[in-house]
């Protein structure tokens, strides 16, 4: 309803009235929801009454003004309230201080959000998972993780006081602002470590304050920004941990190795400031020598002796013992113990130094070899059996080898194998000593004559006599007579008749004659064939009885042959009689 109306009618509703008041302040920009300023006409006990203009006239809590930084108020002072209603049941305004001073402080920090300005708030309250700040009106949260860079145990110095936030989230439509004042903190602090490290320079010597201690180093301050000083630069020699050497609040002299401008960290150094050990070390400790170091660490792989501070070998675990094979350094020395080492091997570039323990020992397979020259029986327990011999345990902690070929003259290797068994007591004949290889032939064979020197008494072409010993489906085992000597005359040495070379028609125990084809002594073997026998006769045969244009045939001449011996026979039997 316009005035023009409300003129019309000198009886308005009270709609009517309440309408047209409205409309007369909100043309002055006083409406319900706005920010307006007032002015304090009294003061009644806990309350300000305050005039708003237009005859309006409304009741604030002192106690609203107490958290606005002035200590109280007094007639007469302007002050903006928020307006909730233009007229309440006694026909006052409704004010409120807070509101107002939050719709203040929410546009202020609306513009310096976007503009990602600092703001300044007062840390008040703790709350669940944090803090409260106010925020000159708007009360903001504050992360526990945001409060400091490092965490803090103790807030109580930070509460109550006036100090710079960050604002890192704002939604005016719930409620809610996220402050962080870690994030102004490490701003400050990039800007001080910039200048401080703008001012040092690599290779430069400063006193530092050790701040903190880690297993891999020491963090020292130079002054506002820390260097870390890692545990392999803080001596030449093997530090375990750096509590070793530092402890937290001493002052060390330190060198900066390196300085990264990207990230602003700092490489310190403390062994830079010494002499190095290992200028010159090729004279100091010629491959060869042998020297007394100590023994600082035991890895797997081997034990690192300490020859003087700073310098370091490593003896390999293949170097520590001469018959420890596949056992633990720990086994072999103890941390600390001083052990006489000799140098294998220098390499000054890698700083690294080759150590042997086992060289400062005599090699057991010489005194082996000087105690039991070639040929020499020993004596030993079978300490295992594989699949190529035996090895044998012998004095020194050595172990020989007899192997397969050397178990037995007349039997295959593994056959005459199975006759043995781990910790079985044998006897044995050195064949062979290779101290570099660190290796011992022995043969058990050996112990009794060679059975095989026999061959030289026989001749290709004689006819021997032989024992069948074995019967096999591919020929026949026999024994030469008078001898140790086997041999195995295959199926198609049976006979010449193709009928007859049937290994079946012969027994164990029959004895037969057979003609040597072939001798071999470096192996140690005697072939013979029947059937080179039978071939053999027939050729005599033919040369006394006949020949190929006689006219008599291969029968005749056998027969013959056959008839002549016999009668030769009966000749002896009759001269016997």
């Amino acid at each position: 309803m316009s005035q023009t109306e409300f003129s019309k009618d000198l009886n308005p509703t009270q709609d009517e009235f309440a309408a047209l008041l409205a409309e007369s302040l909100a043309k002055d920009d006083i409406y319900e929801g706005a920010v307006v300023t007032g002015k304090v006409v009294g003061i009644e006990k806990d309350l300000a009454v305050i005039d708003v203009g237009l005859k309006m006239e409304g009741r604030v809590p002192l106690r609203e003004f107490s958290t606005s930084g002035s200590s109280e108020i007094k007639i007469g002072d302007e002050v903006e309230v928020y307006l909730e209603r233009i007229e309440n049941a006694l026909g006052e305004a409704v004010l409120s201080r807070e509101k107002a001073r939050r719709e203040e402080s929410w546009n202020r920090l609306e513009k310096q959000f976007e503009a990602g300005e600092k703001v300044t708030g007062v840390i008040f309250n703790k709350v669940k998972g944090g803090f409260t700040v106010d925020l000159d009106g708007a009360v903001a949260f504050l992360p526990g993780s945001q409060v400091d860079i490092r965490p803090v145990r103790d807030i109580g110095p930070l509460m109550h006081q006036q100090q710079p936030f960050q604002i890192l989230k704002m939604d005016r439509r719930r409620g809610n602002i996220v402050v962080s004042r870690r994030s102004v903190l490490e701003e400050t602090r990039a800007e001080q470590r910039a200048d401080i490290v703008a001012r040092l320079e690599e290779g430069q010597v400063i006193d530092g304050l050790v701040k903190n201690i880690t297993d891999y180093g020491a963090f020292i301050d130079l002054g506002g920004i820390d260097g870390l000083l890692h545990v392999t630069d803080m001596a030449w020699r093997r530090v375990n941990h750096p509590s070793e050497i530092l402890n937290v609040g001493d002052t060390v002299k330190v060198q900066i190795i390196r300085i990264n401008p990207e990230t602003q960290r700092i490489s310190l150094g403390m062994k830079q400031l010494l002499s190095d050990p290992w200028e010159g070390i090729e004279a100091k400790y010629p491959v060869g020598g042998r020297f007394t170091g100590t023994v600082t660490n035991i890895a797997d792989y081997g034990a690192f002796v300490e020859l003087e501070p700073g310098v370091e070998g490593l003896i390999h675990v293949s170097e520590m013992s001469w018959t420890k094979k596949n056992i633990h350094p720990g086994k072999i020395v103890s941390t600390s113990q001083e052990v006489e080492v000799q140098i294998l091997e220098v390499d000054s570039n890698k700083r690294r130094i080759s150590l042997g323990l086992k060289q400062t020992q005599d090699n057991p397979w010489e005194v082996f070899l000087a105690q039991h020259p070639r040929g020499t029986e020993v004596e030993g327990p079978i300490r295992n059996i594989t699949e190529f011999g035996l090895f044998i345990g012998l004095e020194g902690g050595v172990d020989g080898m007899v192997h397969l070929s050397d178990l037995d003259w007349n039997r295959a290797g593994d056959e005459a194998i199975k006759d043995f068994k781990k910790g079985d007591n044998v006897r044995a004949v050195v064949l062979d000593v290779d101290s570099q290889k660190e290796r011992i032939s022995l043969g058990i064979k050996q112990l009794g004559g060679d059975p095989a020197e026999t061959i030289g008494g026989f001749k290709k072409s004689e006819i021997v006599t032989c024992e069948v010993i074995g019967v096999q489906e591919n020929g026949i085992e026999v024994k030469l007579a008078d001898t140790d000597l086997t041999t195995f005359i295959k199926r198609s040495d049976l006979s010449r008749d193709r009928s007859e070379q049937r290994p079946e028609r012969f027994s164990v125990g029959d004895k037969l004659d057979a003609a040597v084809i072939s001798l071999d002594k470096a192996a140690r073997r005697i072939n013979v064939s029947i059937k080179a026998l039978e071939i053999a006769e027939e050729k005599k045969a033919v040369a006394q009885y006949g020949s190929s244009d006689s006219g008599a045939s291969l029968g005749d001449i056998l027969g013959a042959a056959i008839k002549k011996s016999q009668s030769d026979d009966d000749s002896d039997e009759e001269e016997q009689d």
